[in-house]
C-alpha cells in the first residue's frame, strides 16, 4: 500500500490552488519533495505516486539513496548547506544546487563536474530576510556572486534560492518572498537569462507561489513528521 500518493495528491493541489490564485499559468510551479531523513523506501513510494523531483539536505545521506534506487531515474536537488570537502560528490551526483552561497563553492563545483555529464543546474542561496541563523548572500552580494558564477563553466546558473525565517501571517510571508523575487528581476536585469525562485515550503508555499516562485521544496506535508537525525 503506497501511504505518499494521497498526501502527495493533497499538496499537489495545493499548488494547483495557490497557481490559480496568482492568476499564473498552470503547472508555472514544480514540486521538490524533500526526501531528508526519510529512506528509499518512502522516496520509491513517492516516484511510484508520479513524483520524480527530490530534495535532499545531507550529501552523504543522498548518495545512499542514489546507491540504493539505481532503477529511478530520479531528479536529485542539493538543498543543503555545503562544506568545502563535500563539493565533488555534489559535482559527480545531483542534477540541481540551490545552496551556492559563495564563490568559492561554485568554482569547486566547476571544476569537479564531470565532463560527460550535462552542466550543474545552480541556484544562489540569499538571506532576503537576514536571518541570524540562515545561510545566504546578501541582497548586496548577490549580484557580483551571480556574475561571477554566470562566468563558471560546466555550471547553469538558473536562479535564487531563499528559507526565509516563519512569518507571522500570509501578507508578512509574501512581503519576504516579494523581496527576493524582486532580487531576482534586478539581476535579470543586467542581462542574466534567469528563471528559478525556489522559494515556499509546507508552512508557506502559498505565499511563495503569490510573490513568483516557480519551484516549492515541501517534506512533511508529503512524508511526515521528520525522525531525528542519528
Amino acid at each position: 500500500m503506497n501511504t505518499i500518493a494521497k498526501p502527495l495528491s493533497a499538496v499537489l493541489n495545493r499548488i494547483e490552488v495557490a497557481t490559480q490564485a496568482a492568476g499564473r499559468p498552470a503547472h508555472s510551479v514544480q514540486l521538490l519533495a524533500v526526501s531528508k531523513t526519510f529512506g528509499p523506501q518512502d522516496v520509491r513510494e513517492a516516484f511510484e505516486a508520479g513524483q520524480r523531483a527530490f530534495g535532499e539536505n545531507y550529501i552523504q545521506e543522498a548518495i545512499d539513496k542514489m546507491a540504493a534506487l539505481p532503477d529511478l531515474p530520479i531528479e536529485w536537488h542539493c538543498i543543503g548547506p555545503i562544506q568545502s570537502n563535500k563539493t565533488r560528490l555534489v559535482a559527480e551526483h545531483f542534477s540541481w544546487v540551490h545552496s551556492v552561497d559563495r564563490l568559492k563553492i561554485a568554482q569547486r563545483l566547476s571544476e569537479q563536474r564531470p565532463a560527460h555529464l550535462p552542466p550543474l543546474q545552480v541556484c544562489l542561496q540569499v538571506n532576503v530576510d537576514g536571518g541570524a541563523n540562515k545561510s545566504g548572500a546578501t541582497p548586496e552580494e548577490v549580484l557580483p556572486l551571480a556574475l561571477a558564477v554566470a562566468a563558471l563553466p560546466r555550471l547553469q546558473l538558473r536562479g535564487l534560492m531563499a528559507i526565509p525565517e516563519p512569518a507571522p501571517d500570509f501578507e508578512a510571508a509574501l512581503a519576504v518572498f516579494m523581496r527576493c523575487r524582486e532580487v531576482l528581476n534586478a539581476l535579470k536585469a543586467q542581462g542574466l537569462a534567469l528563471d528559478t525562485l525556489s522559494m515556499g515550503m509546507t508552512a508557506d508555499l502559498e505565499p511563495a507561489i503569490h510573490a513568483g516562485a516557480t519551484m516549492v521544496r515541501v517534506g512533511t506535508a508529503i512524508f511526515g513528521g521528520r525522525p531525528p537525525k542519528a
